[in-house]
């Protein structure tokens, strides 16, 4: 099998990669080249900007492929742009989509692939839906060979917090040095965090599966924790107990308004404030072999573990830890 991976070093797609490599797959990633993650031994890469339509079909000029993923389409035209470049050199095409893009807030808490498509408070999972309908639509009427993958708040090479870090160690430097960090609500309502590794066993299942042609899935582990329980194991994973302040989720998003973080909406009201569970049924009838088994507690000690081997990997950001310390003085206060 032969395999073009637009992105592929990413903090979720690098496992997807490595695991098609040791699977024995053609792996090709065509990105620019400037990601912290370099591309692994053994995959043929490709220096081009994806948004260089020209250039790239220049340089994948003779070649056909089984499977194309973008990892890296955000809106329609991303979509469109993607179906001229690929429709008539590959059997299937996998857009990254987004589980954010689920019913907000969910009328269920639990999750499968037929919820709707609803949320009122992040762009992002607005444009992720309309990419979506293209895809679907150039599938029906077009026969685009498409299959849609949705996944949760998925980790590795960053800290998935959900208030003042992601590509950042800002949350776990805090942490060490005992300055409070900020939860949403009481800190009980539940969420789920997948390891890219476990996602990658679920997702490359689906690399050149005749059947999931046409289909949508998401792939998360079955680990239900609260968000207390998330932070817990961050801090037992970075040696120190943290020191938690508890801000209303609308809270958190005002003062993110007052401080050019509006975005703040999305992130919480738009994802995370919920207590949601995935049924991971469908990618477990399509692929038998998928089950997650990295718990959090060994998940974020593993990615913490990672960032301690490289101190140039522990940027703190300053942004983050200003915000931080607004939410944690406006809490004293009231």
């Amino acid at each position: 099998m032969k395999i073009l991976y637009i992105g592929g070093t990413g903090n979720i797609s690098i496992s997807s990669v490595e695991l098609a490599l040791e699977q024995g797959i053609e792996v090709f990633l065509l990105n620019r080249g400037k990601s912290i993650i370099k591309n692994p031994p053994g995959a043929i890469s490709l220096i081009a900007d994806i948004n260089n339509p020209k250039q790239v079909k220049s340089d994948l000029k003779g070649h056909t492929f089984d499977v194309v993923v973008n990892w890296i389409a955000f809106k329609p035209e991303d979509v469109q742009r993607d179906y001229e470049l690929f429709k008539d050199i590959i059997k299937q095409y996998i857009f990254i989509s987004s589980a954010s893009a689920y019913q907000k807030p969910p009328l269920f808490p639990v999750i499968t692939e037929s919820t709707p498509l609803f949320n009122p408070y992040w762009d992002y999972s607005r444009d992720k839906i309309a990419c979506e309908e293209l895809c679907n639509k150039l599938y029906r009427e077009k026969g685009f060979p498409v299959t849609i993958v949705r996944p949760s708040h998925t980790y590795r090479t960053v800290i998935p917090a959900a208030i003042g870090s992601w590509t950042d160690f800002t949350v776990i430097d805090r942490i060490r040095k005992g300055k409070p960090i900020v939860l949403h609500g009481d800190g009980t309502s539940l969420w789920t965090l997948t390891h890219s590794d476990d996602f990658a066993r679920g997702f490359n299942g689906l690399l050149g599966h005749q059947q999931a042609i046409g289909h949508s899935f998401h792939i998360t582990s079955d680990e239900s924790l609260t968000w207390n329980q998330i932070y817990e194991a961050m801090g037992e994973a970075a040696g120190v107990e943290p020191k938690i302040v508890y801000l209303t989720s609308e809270t958190i998003c005002k003062m993110g308004d007052k401080h050019g973080m509006n975005w703040m909406w999305g992130n919480l009201l738009g994802d995370k404030s919920y207590s949601v569970i995935f049924d991971n049924t469908k990618i477990k009838t399509f692929v038998p072999e998928f089950k997650a088994t990295i718990l959090f507690k060994k998940g974020i000690k593993k990615t913490i573990d990672w960032f301690d081997e490289d101190p140039t990997r522990k940027f703190i950001s300053e942004e983050n830890n200003h915000f931080l310390d607004v939410l944690v003085k406006f809490s004293l206060k009231n």
